[in-house]
């Protein structure tokens, strides 16, 4: 186990009812807000009012700025930051799933930098030294950006996607998560969801770390509720306690909390990530895709911790003469389970084709070889990229 340092200071207000609290604990931090969200779901299902209606009840002035879209957009945020230096905004409150929060968390860091925020997403080693406290009310498991300090922004010029240097002052001041926002979502949205809860354990499970039996249990653990649950979901999508199981999951897989002691690997996702840039596709269905061919082609660098994910996991009986059998067959049932719950595993089923390897492949690597749990280089990714594809 390597040494760590675990901080999660996030106020974290769960169950039914729990989004009237906005107001009270939004007038903590601010009394001038911009209320900061997507399309127009929030408002078909009601929750806008109440959003609103509990903001106002504290005599807390919005701004609002809506019409953040999936793979958010670095224009976007600059119109977020231009608002927020104009209207002397004091709080962000995102209410939405991690795009929206992502956005707030880069308008937050950029109103008070004096520069170019996409900096902070370059190599140019411009650090986050202060921003504008935000706040958040979870309506997409998924991206577990209401407990991270971390942000993803796509920006237009090249489509690029990428990871934002994190910073503790990009923590929000608390996330309201109550399960029964998400009975409204549809099972595609649920499942795409899923798929990125899980890979947000799987990032932090595949490590050539030992000695780590806790963190692995416990990601073990989160894996096999996510799995379980996402069935029951799929069943009745208005189940409270299923979604109740996934809502938590989704936090507790992107704390870091189930990364302690560990080297996290994060390939799949920068690769995943230029799918998403170009393609404009869900996030999670991507990584629906990518994941598992990461996996065929990276196992054979530590087969005892894929057979042990096959094993606790995915319920293979470990044949201690053939790992690599009891290894594939955990990614094959894994596949299984994408396929069982709605997800594609080939990028041909989304459409996609071989026309963008090489460019993908050369912007992942912009900044040298990624991952470690192995290191990869550009025709590492070309080779996954193919492998996705057939």
């Amino acid at each position: 186990m390597k040494n760590f340092s675990f901080y999660s200071p996030i106020k974290i207000i769960f169950g039914k009812d729990s989004e009237d609290s906005v107001g009270k604990e939004t007038k903590k931090y601010g009394k001038k807000v911009l209320l900061h969200y997507g399309g127009g779901s929030i408002k078909k299902t009601g929750l806008y009012d109440k959003v609103i209606r509990s903001l106002h009840e504290e005599n807390i002035e919005v701004v609002e700025l809506g019409g953040v879209k999936p793979n958010p957009r670095l224009s976007m945020v600059r119109e977020g930051i231009d608002l927020c230096r104009k209207e002397k905004i004091e709080f962000i409150l995102a209410v939405g799933g991690g795009s929206a929060i992502d956005s707030a968390k880069t308008i937050a860091a950029g109103t008070l930098y004096d520069g170019d925020v996409w900096d902070f997403f370059t190599g140019k080693k411009a650090r986050i030294k202060e921003a504008i406290p935000i706040g958040v009310v979870l309506t997409i498991p998924a991206a577990g950006s209401e407990v991270s300090p971390d942000m993803v922004i796509t920006n237009e010029d090249g489509w690029y996607k990428k990871a934002g240097i994190g910073s503790d002052h990009l923590f929000s001041k608390f996330s309201i998560l109550n399960p029964e926002i998400t009975f409204t979502l549809s099972a595609k949205q649920t499942v795409i969801g899923v798929s990125d809860i899980l890979a947000h354990i799987y990032e932090r499970y595949f490590t050539q770390v030992k000695n780590v039996e806790l963190t692995d249990r416990l990601a073990e653990a989160a894996m096999k509720t996510v799995i379980n649950n996402a069935r029951l979901i799929l069943r009745n999508l208005q189940d409270y306690n299923a979604r109740a199981e996934i809502m938590w999951s989704g936090s507790i897989a992107h704390n870091n909390l189930l990364a302690t002691g560990k080297t996290a690997d994060w390939s799949s996702h920068m690769i995943e990530h230029e799918l998403s840039a170009i393609y404009d596709i869900p996030h999670g269905e991507g990584l629906a895709i990518i994941f598992p061919t990461w996996m065929k082609y990276v196992y054979r660098s530590n087969i005892e911790r894929f057979a042990q994910f096959a094993l606790r996991v995915w319920n293979v009986d470990i044949d201690l003469n053939d790992l690599e059998r009891t290894a594939l067959e955990g990614i094959t049932r894994m596949e299984a389970y994408y396929r069982e719950i709605g997800l594609p595993v080939r990028l041909k089923e989304i459409g996609i084709d071989d026309a963008r390897f090489e460019e993908m492949a050369s912007k992942c690597v912009e900044d040298g070889p990624i991952g470690q749990f192995r290191k990869l280089k550009k025709d590492d990714i070309m080779e996954i990229y193919k492998l996705a594809l057939i």
